[in-house]
C-alpha cells in the first residue's frame, strides 16, 4: 500500500528513516549501486520528498504502528 512521507528521523545506526502517514517507519538509505536515493543525504532533498508515496509493506501485513522519535 502506498503511503506518503510525513517526516524523517535517524535510527540508532545513524541511518535515515522515513515516517509515513500510516504510522509506520521505513528506512530510506542511499547505498549505490543497490539503492539509489541521493535525495536522502541533504536536508533539501529530504524536504523535497515530503508527500512522496512509498510502498508500505507493514500496511500490507497489517502490522501495528511503529514507535518514532520527533521528526528532524
Amino acid at each position: 500500500m502506498k503511503q506518503p512521507i510525513t517526516g524523517y528521523h535517524k535510527d540508532q545506526e545513524d541511518h535515515w528513516v522515513a515516517q509515513l502517514a500510516c504510522g509506520h517507519n521505513q528506512h530510506v538509505r542511499h547505498q549505490p549501486p543497490w539503492v539509489n536515493r541521493p535525495w536522502v543525504v541533504s536536508p533539501e532533498g529530504r524536504q523535497s520528498m515530503l508527500g512522496f508515496e512509498l510502498n508500505c509493506v507493514k500496511c500490507d501485513e497489517g502490522a501495528p504502528i511503529d514507535e518514532r522519535p520527533a521528526s528532524t
